[in-house]
């Protein structure tokens, strides 16, 4: 039975008291969240400082080690490089900036042709490094600790004004998960232990696990391929063979974003359905600012949610 798809008439009250909640959370608490990851940001800036000769000595040997610092060289230049941008002007493949942003380098590249791209990227960082931060180039003095302290911070800042976006909606999954489990041992379920190794359908009656792989896929020669799902329930009341809830915990802070994003649970719950069949029940947990065309269009693709701000609605999935 439905619970909130085939309701619109009441889609404008919820989306309004959705805006409303997901708005104080960010004023309680998504400052906090940027300054933590700015904290954890400006020690790593600080080391990738102290390994790269404080950004005079960015060598091949120093991007082979520590790919992943490559995020930070590019904050550290004025302007701050976009990955595209470090591209074009080190005239380097874009396979090989895009696996050191991943934190690797690139399996199949020769060693010639990896050391002749990091040099390149080396050369460009030490090149356009932005003097107004390390006051200390082309000086004869080495910095002190507080300058180089002083260019962690502005750097880290950079660094997270780039992923502030991914920063607040990690932290905004994370609460609604501990919602979510709250909701659920209040009424006698158990989560998981993280050794668990059964799938999906060997859960136990009565229990949850948060992003857990489910495989769908491997059929007609095609390789099977694991989805993560956010929140996997499985009823107290469940028998032998009966599926799990499916949860996916979605927040957003704008209207734009949300209509972007609207196929990605579609093509999920298609995959689901195709495996296992009309009976797998794949739902959305809402915070934020949903509109009704997304939400119309997950309707008629049969994807019904819950709202955070009534959240006693999960109740009507049999939990």
């Amino acid at each position: 039975m439905p619970i909130n798809l085939d309701k619109p008439q009441n889609w404008k009250a919820d989306i309004a008291l959705s805006v409303d909640m997901y708005n104080q959370w960010f004023m309680d608490f998504a400052p906090k969240a940027f300054r933590d990851t700015r904290i954890e940001a400006t020690k790593s800036v600080e080391s990738a400082l102290a390994n790269t000769a404080n950004l005079t000595d960015v060598t091949p040997d120093i991007l082979r080690k520590w790919p992943g610092v490559l995020p930070t060289l590019r904050m550290s230049t004025c302007p701050p490089l976009a990955v595209d941008r470090i591209i074009g002007l080190a005239g380097v493949s874009p396979n090989l900036v895009k696996n050191l942003e991943q934190n690797k380098l690139p399996a199949r590249m020769k060693r010639a042709d990896l050391d002749a791209g990091l040099t390149m990227i080396g050369d460009i960082i030490e090149k356009m490094a932005d003097p107004d931060i390390f006051v200390w180039i082309g000086r004869d003095d080495p910095p002190t600790e507080t300058e180089i302290h002083r260019a962690a911070t502005i750097v880290a800042d950079r660094l997270c004004g780039s992923v502030a976006n991914p920063i607040i909606r990690n932290a905004q999954e994370r609460r609604q998960l501990a919602y979510v489990a709250e909701w659920l041992e209040a009424r006698g379920y158990k989560r998981l232990p993280d050794g668990f190794n059964g799938t999906f359908r060997d859960m136990p009656s009565g229990t949850y696990s948060f992003r857990m792989n489910v495989p769908v896929g491997g059929e007609d020669g095609n390789r099977a391929i694991n989805i993560p799902v956010d929140a996997v329930i499985m009823r107290r009341t469940a028998k032998e063979g009966d599926f799990p809830l499916l949860v996916e915990a979605k927040s957003a802070g704008d209207f734009t974003n949300t209509n972007k994003r609207r196929k990605e649970e579609a093509q999920k719950v298609n995959q689901l359905r195709h495996t296992y069949g009309a009976d797998v029940q794949f739902i959305l947990f809402l915070c934020g600012y949903f509109d009704s065309g997304y939400l119309g269009y997950e309707a008629a693709e049969g994807i019904d949610w819950v709202w955070e701000h009534r959240v006693d609605d999960l109740e009507g999935f049999a939990l």
